[in-house]
Protein backbone atom coordinates (compact mmCIF):
# COMPACT_ATOMS: atom_id res chain seq x y z
CA UNK A 1 0.00 0.00 0.00
CA UNK A 2 1.16 3.54 -0.71
CA UNK A 3 1.99 6.13 1.91
CA UNK A 4 -0.54 8.74 2.90
CA UNK A 5 -0.91 11.59 0.44
CA UNK A 6 -0.15 14.74 2.40
CA UNK A 7 -1.16 16.90 -0.57
CA UNK A 8 -4.80 15.80 -0.75
CA UNK A 9 -7.60 18.07 0.47
CA UNK A 10 -8.85 15.53 3.02
CA UNK A 11 -5.37 15.08 4.48
CA UNK A 12 -4.87 18.83 4.74
CA UNK A 13 -8.21 19.25 6.51
CA UNK A 14 -7.30 16.49 8.98
CA UNK A 15 -3.91 18.04 9.67
CA UNK A 16 -5.41 21.50 10.15
CA UNK A 17 -7.93 20.03 12.60
CA UNK A 18 -5.30 18.11 14.58
CA UNK A 19 -2.84 20.96 14.87
CA UNK A 20 -5.67 23.43 15.45
CA UNK A 21 -6.88 21.46 18.47
CA UNK A 22 -3.34 21.11 19.84
CA UNK A 23 -2.64 24.81 19.33
CA UNK A 24 -5.89 25.75 21.06
CA UNK A 25 -5.01 23.45 23.97
CA UNK A 26 -1.54 25.00 24.26
CA UNK A 27 -2.87 28.56 24.19
CA UNK A 28 -5.63 27.73 26.70
CA UNK A 29 -3.09 26.05 28.98
CA UNK A 30 -0.85 29.12 28.87
CA UNK A 31 -3.62 31.49 29.96
CA UNK A 32 -4.84 29.05 32.61
CA UNK A 33 -1.32 28.87 34.05
CA UNK A 34 -1.31 32.66 34.37
CA UNK A 35 -4.76 32.87 35.99
CA UNK A 36 -4.43 29.89 38.36
CA UNK A 37 -4.23 31.05 41.98
CA UNK A 38 -4.53 28.07 44.33
CA UNK A 39 -1.88 25.36 44.58
CA UNK A 40 -4.43 22.74 43.54
CA UNK A 41 -5.40 24.72 40.44
CA UNK A 42 -1.74 25.28 39.53
CA UNK A 43 -1.02 21.57 39.87
CA UNK A 44 -4.00 20.66 37.66
CA UNK A 45 -3.01 23.18 34.99
CA UNK A 46 0.62 22.02 35.09
CA UNK A 47 -0.55 18.45 34.56
CA UNK A 48 -2.72 19.46 31.62
CA UNK A 49 0.12 21.48 30.04
CA UNK A 50 2.58 18.59 30.37
CA UNK A 51 0.03 16.30 28.75
CA UNK A 52 -0.44 18.78 25.89
CA UNK A 53 3.32 18.98 25.30
CA UNK A 54 3.47 15.20 25.23
CA UNK A 55 0.61 15.07 22.72
CA UNK A 56 2.55 17.36 20.39
CA UNK A 57 5.43 14.89 20.42
CA UNK A 58 3.21 11.81 20.04
CA UNK A 59 1.19 13.32 17.18
CA UNK A 60 4.35 14.26 15.29
CA UNK A 61 5.72 10.71 15.76
CA UNK A 62 2.45 9.20 14.54
CA UNK A 63 2.32 11.46 11.49
CA UNK A 64 5.92 10.58 10.66
CA UNK A 65 4.94 6.91 10.80
CA UNK A 66 1.98 7.53 8.51
CA UNK A 67 4.18 9.38 6.02
CA UNK A 68 5.55 5.97 4.94
CA UNK A 69 3.89 2.74 3.83
CA UNK A 70 3.69 -0.31 6.09
CA UNK A 71 7.49 -0.63 6.02
CA UNK A 72 8.04 2.67 7.82
CA UNK A 73 5.05 2.11 10.09
CA UNK A 74 6.35 -1.36 10.99
CA UNK A 75 9.67 0.13 12.07
CA UNK A 76 8.15 2.86 14.26
CA UNK A 77 5.53 0.63 15.88
CA UNK A 78 8.21 -2.03 16.35
CA UNK A 79 10.18 0.50 18.42
CA UNK A 80 7.02 1.32 20.38
CA UNK A 81 6.48 -2.38 21.10
CA UNK A 82 10.11 -2.78 22.18
CA UNK A 83 9.84 0.11 24.65
CA UNK A 84 6.49 -1.11 26.01
CA UNK A 85 7.70 -4.70 26.40
CA UNK A 86 10.84 -3.47 28.17
CA UNK A 87 8.71 -1.52 30.66
CA UNK A 88 6.47 -4.53 31.19
CA UNK A 89 9.37 -6.93 31.84
CA UNK A 90 11.08 -4.40 34.13
CA UNK A 91 7.92 -4.21 36.26
CA UNK A 92 7.39 -7.98 36.50
CA UNK A 93 9.55 -10.44 38.48
CA UNK A 94 12.03 -12.53 36.50
CA UNK A 95 14.85 -14.93 37.35
CA UNK A 96 18.23 -15.65 35.82
CA UNK A 97 16.76 -18.73 34.17
CA UNK A 98 14.48 -16.43 32.11
CA UNK A 99 17.32 -14.53 30.45
CA UNK A 100 17.58 -16.75 27.36
CA UNK A 101 13.84 -16.69 26.63
CA UNK A 102 13.72 -12.93 27.19
CA UNK A 103 16.68 -12.41 24.85
CA UNK A 104 14.87 -14.40 22.17
CA UNK A 105 11.66 -12.42 22.78
CA UNK A 106 13.35 -9.03 22.41
CA UNK A 107 15.83 -9.72 19.62
CA UNK A 108 14.26 -12.53 17.58
CA UNK A 109 10.50 -12.85 18.10
CA UNK A 110 9.69 -9.12 18.25
CA UNK A 111 11.71 -8.17 15.13
CA UNK A 112 10.36 -11.19 13.24
CA UNK A 113 6.75 -10.23 14.05
CA UNK A 114 7.30 -6.78 12.55
CA UNK A 115 9.21 -8.24 9.60
CA UNK A 116 6.01 -10.18 8.88
CA UNK A 117 4.19 -6.83 8.76
CA UNK A 118 6.90 -5.52 6.43
CA UNK A 119 6.54 -8.60 4.24
CA UNK A 120 2.70 -8.55 4.47
CA UNK A 121 2.74 -12.28 5.34
CA UNK A 122 -0.62 -12.41 7.13
CA UNK A 123 -0.78 -16.19 7.62
CA UNK A 124 2.42 -16.36 9.69
CA UNK A 125 1.72 -12.96 11.28
CA UNK A 126 -1.54 -14.28 12.76
CA UNK A 127 -0.05 -17.38 14.41
CA UNK A 128 3.65 -16.73 15.02
CA UNK A 129 3.35 -15.41 18.61
CA UNK A 130 0.13 -17.18 19.74
CA UNK A 131 1.41 -20.58 18.51
CA UNK A 132 5.15 -20.78 17.88
CA UNK A 133 6.39 -18.26 20.47
CA UNK A 134 3.92 -19.73 22.98
CA UNK A 135 5.68 -23.10 22.64
CA UNK A 136 9.23 -21.78 22.29
CA UNK A 137 9.32 -19.66 25.46
CA UNK A 138 8.78 -22.50 28.01
CA UNK A 139 11.11 -24.76 26.00
CA UNK A 140 13.91 -22.22 26.40
CA UNK A 141 13.08 -21.63 30.06
CA UNK A 142 13.01 -25.30 31.01
CA UNK A 143 16.55 -25.75 29.65
CA UNK A 144 17.79 -23.62 32.57
CA UNK A 145 16.42 -26.16 35.03
CA UNK A 146 14.85 -23.63 37.43
CA UNK A 147 11.32 -24.72 38.37
CA UNK A 148 10.60 -21.88 40.83
CA UNK A 149 7.25 -20.35 39.77
CA UNK A 150 7.85 -21.93 36.38
CA UNK A 151 4.27 -21.60 35.15
CA UNK A 152 3.84 -18.02 36.41
CA UNK A 153 7.16 -16.87 34.94
CA UNK A 154 6.42 -18.24 31.50
CA UNK A 155 2.81 -17.03 31.56
CA UNK A 156 3.99 -13.48 32.35
CA UNK A 157 6.41 -13.49 29.44
CA UNK A 158 3.87 -14.98 27.03
CA UNK A 159 1.21 -12.50 28.11
CA UNK A 160 3.60 -9.58 27.73
CA UNK A 161 4.44 -10.64 24.18
CA UNK A 162 0.75 -10.91 23.31
CA UNK A 163 -0.11 -7.48 24.71
CA UNK A 164 2.96 -5.41 23.87
CA UNK A 165 3.99 -6.98 20.57
CA UNK A 166 1.28 -9.11 18.97
CA UNK A 167 -1.62 -6.73 19.67
CA UNK A 168 0.24 -3.54 18.74
CA UNK A 169 1.60 -5.07 15.52
CA UNK A 170 -1.98 -5.09 14.21
CA UNK A 171 -1.81 -1.28 13.90
CA UNK A 172 0.78 -1.09 11.08
CA UNK A 173 -0.75 -4.26 9.60
CA UNK A 174 -3.80 -2.10 8.79
CA UNK A 175 -1.73 -0.58 5.98
CA UNK A 176 -1.60 -3.95 4.20
CA UNK A 177 -5.38 -4.32 3.84
CA UNK A 178 -7.00 -3.94 0.43
CA UNK A 179 -9.74 -1.43 1.22
CA UNK A 180 -11.18 0.57 -1.65
CA UNK A 181 -11.90 4.30 -1.91
CA UNK A 182 -10.20 5.49 1.28
CA UNK A 183 -9.93 9.29 1.27
CA UNK A 184 -6.59 9.29 3.09
CA UNK A 185 -5.36 5.83 2.12
CA UNK A 186 -4.85 3.05 4.65
CA UNK A 187 -3.14 5.54 6.95
CA UNK A 188 -6.59 6.98 7.58
CA UNK A 189 -7.58 3.70 9.25
CA UNK A 190 -4.69 4.03 11.70
CA UNK A 191 -5.53 7.67 12.34
CA UNK A 192 -9.18 6.77 12.99
CA UNK A 193 -8.23 4.01 15.45
CA UNK A 194 -5.71 6.09 17.37
CA UNK A 195 -7.91 9.21 17.41
CA UNK A 196 -10.95 7.36 18.77
CA UNK A 197 -9.02 5.42 21.42
CA UNK A 198 -6.76 8.21 22.60
CA UNK A 199 -9.59 10.71 22.24
CA UNK A 200 -11.70 8.51 24.48
CA UNK A 201 -8.95 8.48 27.12
CA UNK A 202 -8.61 12.27 27.07
CA UNK A 203 -12.35 12.90 26.98
CA UNK A 204 -12.99 10.48 29.85
CA UNK A 205 -10.36 12.39 31.84
CA UNK A 206 -12.02 15.74 31.05
CA UNK A 207 -15.57 14.54 31.74
CA UNK A 208 -14.35 12.91 34.93
CA UNK A 209 -12.78 16.18 36.09
CA UNK A 210 -15.93 18.14 35.23
CA UNK A 211 -18.66 15.80 36.46
CA UNK A 212 -17.11 12.66 37.93
CA UNK A 213 -18.60 11.58 41.27
CA UNK A 214 -19.04 7.81 41.19
CA UNK A 215 -15.87 5.67 40.77
CA UNK A 216 -16.40 2.89 38.30
CA UNK A 217 -13.65 0.68 39.76
CA UNK A 218 -12.56 2.26 43.06
CA UNK A 219 -10.04 -0.43 44.04
CA UNK A 220 -8.29 -0.46 40.65
CA UNK A 221 -8.47 3.09 39.32
CA UNK A 222 -10.33 5.47 41.65
CA UNK A 223 -10.03 8.41 39.23
CA UNK A 224 -12.09 6.61 36.57
CA UNK A 225 -15.75 7.49 37.10
CA UNK A 226 -19.05 6.39 35.59
CA UNK A 227 -19.72 9.95 34.46
CA UNK A 228 -16.28 10.19 32.86
CA UNK A 229 -16.69 6.85 31.08
CA UNK A 230 -20.16 7.66 29.72
CA UNK A 231 -19.30 11.22 28.68
CA UNK A 232 -15.93 10.28 27.20
CA UNK A 233 -17.30 7.26 25.31
CA UNK A 234 -20.20 9.15 23.77
CA UNK A 235 -17.91 12.04 22.82
CA UNK A 236 -15.36 9.68 21.27
CA UNK A 237 -18.12 7.90 19.33
CA UNK A 238 -19.21 11.25 17.90
CA UNK A 239 -15.57 11.91 17.00
CA UNK A 240 -15.58 8.57 15.17
CA UNK A 241 -18.72 9.61 13.28
CA UNK A 242 -17.05 12.87 12.26
CA UNK A 243 -14.00 10.95 11.01
CA UNK A 244 -15.96 8.21 9.22
CA UNK A 245 -14.93 9.54 5.79
CA UNK A 246 -11.40 8.29 6.50
CA UNK A 247 -12.79 4.75 6.67
CA UNK A 248 -15.05 2.43 4.65
CA UNK A 249 -17.74 2.79 7.36
CA UNK A 250 -20.97 4.72 7.08
CA UNK A 251 -21.92 6.98 9.99
CA UNK A 252 -23.81 4.31 11.97
CA UNK A 253 -21.08 1.75 11.45
CA UNK A 254 -18.49 4.29 12.61
CA UNK A 255 -20.54 4.97 15.77
CA UNK A 256 -20.98 1.26 16.64
CA UNK A 257 -17.33 0.38 15.93
CA UNK A 258 -16.16 3.42 17.90
CA UNK A 259 -18.33 2.33 20.84
CA UNK A 260 -16.79 -1.17 20.77
CA UNK A 261 -13.30 0.35 20.53
CA UNK A 262 -13.95 2.64 23.51
CA UNK A 263 -15.21 -0.26 25.64
CA UNK A 264 -12.25 -2.46 24.74
CA UNK A 265 -9.86 0.42 25.31
CA UNK A 266 -11.40 1.18 28.70
CA UNK A 267 -11.08 -2.41 29.89
CA UNK A 268 -7.55 -2.58 28.48
CA UNK A 269 -6.58 0.40 30.63
CA UNK A 270 -8.39 -1.09 33.63
CA UNK A 271 -6.62 -4.45 33.27
CA UNK A 272 -3.22 -2.79 33.02
CA UNK A 273 -4.11 -0.70 36.09
CA UNK A 274 -4.85 -3.94 37.95
CA UNK A 275 -1.39 -5.23 37.05
CA UNK A 276 0.21 -1.98 38.22
CA UNK A 277 -1.71 -2.23 41.50
CA UNK A 278 -0.50 -5.77 41.95
CA UNK A 279 3.10 -4.71 41.29
CA UNK A 280 2.79 -1.62 43.52
CA UNK A 281 3.67 0.95 40.83
CA UNK A 282 1.86 4.10 39.68
CA UNK A 283 3.13 4.20 36.08
CA UNK A 284 4.90 1.75 33.81
CA UNK A 285 7.71 4.24 33.26
CA UNK A 286 8.71 7.91 32.91
CA UNK A 287 9.39 8.05 29.17
CA UNK A 288 6.58 10.49 28.31
CA UNK A 289 6.14 13.63 30.42
CA UNK A 290 2.68 13.75 31.95
CA UNK A 291 1.79 10.29 30.65
CA UNK A 292 4.14 7.88 32.43
CA UNK A 293 5.71 5.24 30.23
CA UNK A 294 5.03 3.97 26.74
CA UNK A 295 2.84 1.20 28.16
CA UNK A 296 0.67 3.81 29.89
CA UNK A 297 -0.11 5.30 26.47
CA UNK A 298 -0.78 2.15 24.49
CA UNK A 299 -2.66 0.08 27.10
CA UNK A 300 -6.01 0.95 25.49
CA UNK A 301 -4.71 0.17 22.00
CA UNK A 302 -3.47 -3.27 23.10
CA UNK A 303 -7.01 -4.55 23.44
CA UNK A 304 -8.71 -2.57 20.68
CA UNK A 305 -6.21 -2.80 17.78
CA UNK A 306 -6.70 -6.54 16.97
CA UNK A 307 -10.50 -6.13 17.09
CA UNK A 308 -10.40 -3.15 14.72
CA UNK A 309 -8.00 -4.87 12.31
CA UNK A 310 -10.15 -7.97 11.99
CA UNK A 311 -13.42 -6.07 11.67
CA UNK A 312 -11.93 -4.14 8.74
CA UNK A 313 -10.30 -7.26 7.24
CA UNK A 314 -13.32 -9.56 7.40
CA UNK A 315 -16.08 -7.10 6.53
CA UNK A 316 -14.61 -4.22 4.51
CA UNK A 317 -11.83 -5.60 2.30
CA UNK A 318 -12.22 -6.64 -1.31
Amino acid sequence: MSAVDYHSDVTRHVLWSIFGVLSAASITGYFLSISAKSERAKATVANLNSRTKSWWVMVIVLLCALAFDQKGSALIFGIISFLAFREYITATPTRRADHLSLFVCFFLILPFQYWLVYDTWYGMFAIMIPVYAFVLIPVLTVLAGDTTEFLARNARTQWGLMVCVYSISHIPMLETLDVKNLKMGNAGLILFLVAVIQGSDVLQYIWGKLMGKHPIAPTLSPKKTIEGFVGGTISACLLGVIMHRLTPFNMWQAFVISFALCCLGFFGGLIMSAIKRERGIKDWGTLIEGHGGMMDRIDSLCFSAPFFFHVVRYFFTS
